[in-house]
């Protein structure tokens, strides 16, 4: 398994959806950076401010990132990660 390590924040996690198809979303916007290793496959997508990462029990979360999107992709690249 791959890792990334990148300074991150939980900003909003996806629990499921209510009978009604309303998304079931948990905002966590005070929440300090912290240091992590994030596995490559649980990455879906990233975004000029987002990672959006697959977590347990089918959740999906948003998370804040520092570094800036040009920096992850260089990581990325360097570590022959990305297909261009």
């Amino acid at each position: 398994m791959k890792f990334i390590a990148l300074r991150v924040r939980p900003s909003l996690v996806a629990h499921g959806y209510t009978p009604d198809n309303t998304e079931i979303v948990e905002h966590m916007d005070e929440a300090p950076f912290a240091d992590k290793l994030v596995a490559i496959e649980r990455i879906q997508s990233i975004s000029d401010r987002y990672l959006l990462v697959t977590g347990s029990h089918g959740r999906v979360m948003y998370w804040e990132y520092e570094g800036g999107f040009d920096e992850v992709l260089r990581r990325l690249e360097q570590a022959g990660l990305l297909i261009a």
